[in-house]
């Protein structure tokens, strides 16, 4: 967009229009001379004759006017003259013309419109003044020459004063109307120009900001042409927006189109992925994109937008957090693994003491079978602990299905139905269409750990709710949701087991899934931790409320089977 012209050259732009205007009139009365002027009036050639230099004088005129306009420097001056040399030009087309009798007496009234145009106020009352005195002139010079009308014209035998009364109320109507045009015209044009000036600056704002954004912005079309590329976008990938601007989006991004166009809208928003990328200079590069609709003025779609940034250090400094982070875990759990077993090795150990200082004491057989069995029952439990900690590190490799959920719950409820503790009811609400791509055995171990976890929170007795729906958004734990990235899912069916037991204060919620952390006494620490672990497996995330005082609920969300339906 160009800038707002300046006043000079706004008034320069005028003066070419007004020039222009001159010419077509020029044209016009020309055109009414060769047509009517004089046909059958010989005694009327002399006036022919002026009248004819009259207009080629106004041809001459106003080509020389418009050859000087480029030239000029006081446009003002310059512009008066044209004004008073128009008043010129029409008073001797008029006073050759017949005077009173002339039908050229209208192109008198352009001039004060001219005159607002260039001067505004005084320029329209200015130059219907020098009008009004220029048309009594002719009138007056006709009258006294004695000049013949050319043709009869419309108000012949009027008074002359009242045809210049009549003319002069004209021009200034004339000049009162241009004066109001002109000033909405000026009002106007500033108020474009401020619109201008804002529009370019909101657009070089626009511009700019693209520039100067750390992250590559590309546009395309419906039809996935790239047709703008930024700097940035250009850096990523090696090419320029020359090269890039009219291919196809796939050809520039390899893989893209179908990451950030071919997919339903992600649950918070734009679709947002990663992808591997090989540059042009042949470098191996990580790429995080999003993707969105570019709309147009009306709303509707007009293309896309993809927003793309080189995440190849985000990627390899997560990669060493996760290295670090399982580095730590082994640490913590081989601490607390030792812990779990120096308890029963000291028992088994103090047995086995006392079994061999005894031999030499004689001790009874009761007391040696005692000892015996406190080294068994350790053992046992070594065995168990073990069992329970291969389970949460190596858990069974999942095989998930389309599985639904009610005959899972049905079975868990039956199973613990038979063995629940007194005081305890179970109830379950599962809708038939819910179904997950689960692990038949690991959901229903997922399910039998929680339900005994709620029943044991109830000593006391109480009721345990098992429930499911179907929502519209993805699982939320961070597995989830690199599966969800990845794999474009949408949707989730969310399991919750809902107990009135004691409740945990907020220090235990935040330690429940970790490894060996239990406030049971008889607990292993490992229940929770690998049932977090088999949800996590399956893509899907694990979240507990919980209150002391007001019960728990453990909300498991996994995939949903039927999302792609």
């Amino acid at each position: 967009m160009t800038e707002p012209p300046a006043p000079a050259e706004a008034t320069r732009r005028t003066l070419v229009r007004v020039t222009g205007a001159r010419l077509v009139l020029a044209v016009g009365a020309l055109g009414v001379a060769l047509g009517f002027i004089g046909v059958g009036r010989p005694e009327a050639e002399a006036a022919e004759r002026g009248l004819y230099g009259v207009l080629a004088a106004g041809f001459l005129v106003t080509a020389l006017l418009a050859g000087a306009l480029p030239f000029v420097r006081r446009l003002g001056a310059f512009g008066a003259l044209q004004l008073a040399l128009d008043v010129a030009l029409v008073t001797a087309l008029v006073h050759f013309s017949g005077g009173a009798d002339s039908i050229f007496g209208f192109l008198y009234l352009p001039i004060p419109l001219y005159g607002a145009i260039l001067f505004e106020r005084r320029g329209a009352y200015g130059s219907a003044t020098l009008a009004s005195g220029g048309y009594g002139l002719a009138l007056a010079t006709a009258e006294r020459a004695g000049t013949r009308a050319l043709f009869g014209g419309p108000l012949a035998g009027t008074p002359l004063s009242a045809l210049w009364v009549m003319q002069t109320a004209a021009l200034l109507l004339v000049a009162l109307l241009g004066t109001a045009l002109a000033r909405e015209l000026r009002i106007a044009g500033e108020r474009l120009a401020e619109s201008a000036t804002d529009l370019q600056r909101l657009r070089d704002l626009h511009e700019r900001t693209v520039e100067s954004l750390t992250s590559g912005i590309l546009t395309t079309d419906l039809a996935g042409r790239v047709r703008s590329f930024n700097p940035e976008a250009e850096r990523i990938t090696g090419l320029s927006a020359r090269e890039a601007i009219g291919r196809d989006v796939d050809e520039v991004l390899p893989g893209a189109r179908e990451l950030t166009m071919g997919r339903k809208p992600a649950a918070a928003g734009r679709p947002r992925a990663r992808m591997p990328f090989r540059d042009r200079r042949g470098q191996e590069r990580r790429l995080g994109l999003s993707g969105s609709i570019l709309r147009s003025a009306q709303g509707e779609p007009d293309g896309h937008v993809v927003i793309f940034q080189d995440v190849s250090d985000v990627v390899r400094m997560e990669a060493e957090l996760r290295r670090s982070e399982r580095l730590a875990a082994t640490g913590q759990l081989a601490a607390n693994m030792a812990h779990e077993i120096r308890n029963p090795l000291a028992a088994i150990s103090g047995s086995l003491e006392m079994l061999r200082d005894g031999a030499a004491r004689g001790v009874d057989d009761a007391q040696r079978r005692r000892l015996f069995d406190i080294a068994l029952r350790e053992v046992e439990r070594l065995d168990h602990l073990i069992a329970d900690f291969l389970e949460f590190a190596r858990p069974a490799a999942a095989e998930p299905a389309a599985l639904a959920v009610a005959p899972v719950v049905e079975d868990v409820v039956k199973i613990f139905e038979a063995a629940r503790p007194p005081g305890v009811a179970i109830e379950s609400a599962v809708p038939a269409e819910c179904a997950v791509l689960a692990d038949s055995r690991q959901l229903r171990q997922v399910l039998w750990n929680l339900v005994l976890n709620a029943a044991q929170a109830m000593p006391h007795g109480g009721r345990i709710r098992v429930s499911a729906a179907r929502l519209e958004e993805p699982p939320q734990g961070p597995d989830a949701q690199r599966r969800n990235a990845r794999d474009g899912e949408g949707r989730c069916v969310e399991i919750a087991i809902e107990d009135g037991g004691t409740g945990m204060p907020p220090e235990v919620l935040e330690r429940v899934f970790e490894p060996f952390f239990t406030t049971k006494r008889d607990g292993s620490g490992l229940g929770l931790p690998t049932v977090h672990r088999i949800v996590e497996n399956h893509g899907g995330s694990i979240s507990l409320e919980s209150r002391p005082g007001g019960g728990t609920t453990v909300r498991v969300r996994l995939p949903d089977a039927g999302r792609s339906a």
